[in-house]
């Protein structure tokens, strides 16, 4: 697997298999019982036999970053103000381009295959385990990696043999395939799983957005159920066919259940050590005054190095007049050989944000089930109110509401463009009606949010016409031939899901409901005279239900209303049938 960050270094295969062990034995001495939601963890993560011989992967099997994850634990979240960040904490950050292609990827596979759970953490725990998660952020504003994440070419030489099958256009090698991008896909296997999670076109193994996406549809295939254990099993398994790497993604997926937080791109921790003995991540990007876990100081080794060996202690102190050893002065001066503290890189464009402003977006405001006529526009900008471009903008609706973008996801994230300007996708309306708020973020910044409040109210008429002409007629006591039905419209279009309510008033001045002619009858055979909860259906049309009348003879009133003040009179005529007028007698014959 994992992309090479430094020089790649090479160990007998006595040193594999000792890393191999020493995994699964951390593996085993880390793993938890069964958590609050019933989940198996790496303990119970024995994968079945039909699990273990999952033909392919995604990857090709090549090699993996086997850092664990390390004991302590991820909670509680660091605060944004000035202190030490213990281990656990800077674990379990995560750069904030890449953890929003994550959720994104879970958001988007809960729409297209909801029976399959996929959880973001578990993206997150092969991502971490893949490329250190895109090598600790180092991401461009729409997720593209700032160089080509590549896994050692599969030649057979320690590793599986895949002869090229893209002709170099993933990876570069037309002798044979690499495993490429920051979930590590073979170009045989990215031919067929790809996508775009981004949506801009193309799709990119190189692009965290489109290649989260396309771990989730790749985990998702076979109607795998991922909140079963045995279906998690077999998906992790068919990623990577080993079981020292399921239990090491069991234990990151579970590390990351319990907390992470969001950290600027670029600044996440690297992995030190990989499944072929090959060389970690180098450099590993640093918080000041924070030791990343298993880096060393100048002047410091590590165990098995070939670097300098400390001084050796003393048998007693040095006692007046000779005899003794002497305890060695530490130098004044630096080793000739200390290395200059690397160059400080230039600023980003997030890091140049300073706030965000509204661009104009105005009056938000939609009826149930109808888009927004107006998108959300946010801009970046500096302390000095300079614009500020391609700065990813994250929205997000708050709050209880089924009011969602285009597309039905709730968070949507856009780069600014050369006016410093992100325009959010469209609203859509759902059906709670009231405030909804849509809140712009900065992604890989703790700056204050933008709130942006929106209105959702509830559908409406501003007309209703009858769909028929004929005559409302009744004999006394009998039940009118033709029934009501009606067509409402707002502003031309059809009204569809408008609230209506029908009732029989007394006149054209006096609205009160009537207590004599025609009637309704509800569902005990009850008179009635007043109908609620009535709507129009899918093309605006109200038909409502039989209607009867009393012995009372007389024109009568039935008037509709509906939500938007759309009104409708409609007469109704209660009369005995008329009688044929006899024949005129014939005179006397002449």
């Amino acid at each position: 697997m994992a992309a090479q960050f430094g020089r790649r270094l090479r160990k007998g295969a006595a040193t594999t298999a000792v890393a191999a062990v020493a995994v699964a034995a951390l593996s085993a001495s880390q793993a938890p019982g069964v958590n609050d939601h019933g989940r198996q963890t790496a303990a119970d993560a024995t994968p079945s036999p039909e699990a273990s011989a999952s033909r392919g992967s995604a990857t090709g099997n090549s090699p993996y970053y086997t850092d664990l994850p390390p004991l302590k634990s991820p909670n509680p979240s660091p605060t944004t103000g000035p202190g030490p960040i213990g281990a656990g904490t800077t674990e379990a950050g995560i750069p904030a381009t890449v953890l929003d292609a994550y959720k994104k990827a879970e958001s988007a596979l809960r729409e297209a295959k909801p029976g399959c759970n996929l959880p973001w953490q578990l993206l997150a725990a092969i991502g971490r385990v893949e490329s250190g998660q895109a090598r600790g952020g180092r991401v461009k504003a729409d997720g593209t990696t700032l160089k080509p994440i590549l896994g050692p070419q599969l030649d057979g030489n320690g590793f599986a043999l895949i002869k090229d099958t893209d002709d170099g256009a993933y990876d570069g090698n037309s002798s044979y395939d690499q495993a490429v991008g920051p979930m590590q896909f073979i170009p045989s296997t990215w031919a067929w799983a790809g996508r775009d999670g981004n949506a801009d076109g193309k799709k990119d193994p190189n692009n965290v957005y489109d290649a989260a996406l396309a771990a989730g549809h790749y985990l998702c295939r076979n109607n795998w159920d991922l909140s079963q254990q045995g279906d998690l099993d077999r998906a992790i398994l068919s990623y990577n066919n080993s079981r020292d790497y399921l239990n090491l993604v069991m234990r990151w997926l579970e590390y990351y259940r319990k907390g992470t937080h969001e950290v600027p791109d670029g600044t996440g921790t690297l992995p030190g050590n990989r499944s072929d003995g090959g060389a970690g991540a180098s450099p590993t990007p640093t918080l000041p005054g924070v030791t990343t876990p298993g880096t060393t100081t100048p002047g410091t080794t590590t165990p098995g190095s070939s670097g300098p060996k400390p001084s050796p202690k003393p048998d007693r102190p040095e006692k007046p007049g000779g005899g003794g050893t002497t305890t060695p002065k530490p130098p004044t001066t630096p080793p000739a050989d200390t290395p200059s503290p690397p160059p400080t890189a230039p600023p980003t464009p997030t890091d140049t944000v300073d706030h965000l402003e509204d661009a104009g977006t105005g009056k938000l405001a939609a009826m149930a089930g109808d888009a927004f006529d107006r998108r959300i526009s946010t801009r970046a900008e500096t302390e000095a109110g300079k614009a500020v471009a391609k700065v990813r903008v994250r929205f997000t609706i708050v709050g209880d509401t089924d009011t969602t973008f285009t597309g039905g996801e709730s968070v949507a994230t856009v780069a600014t463009n050369s006016s410093g300007v992100a325009v959010a996708p469209a609203l859509e309306a759902g059906e709670k009606t009231g405030a909804v708020t849509v809140r712009a973020t900065v992604v890989g910044r703790a700056l204050p949010g933008l709130d942006y409040k929106a209105t959702v109210t509830e559908r409406a008429a501003d007309a209703l016409v009858r769909t028929g002409d004929a005559a409302l007629t009744c004999a006394p006591g009998g039940e009118f031939a033709n029934r009501v039905e009606v067509k409402a419209t707002y502003k031309g279009a059809v009204a569809d899901g408008v609230a209506a309510t029908a009732t029989l008033i007394k006149s054209a001045d006096d609205p009160t409901v009537t207590d004599k002619g025609p009637y309704f009858k509800d569902a005990d055979g009850k008179t009635v005279r007043t109908l609620t909860g009535l709507k129009t259906d899918a093309k605006g049309l109200l038909k409502l239900p039989e209607l009867y009348a009393d012995d009372t003879t007389g024109t009568f009133l039935l008037r509709i209303t509906t939500a938007g003040g759309a009104t409708l009179t409609v007469e109704l005529t209660v009369a005995a049938a008329e009688t044929s007028a006899p024949s005129p007698s014939a005179g006397p014959s002449a």
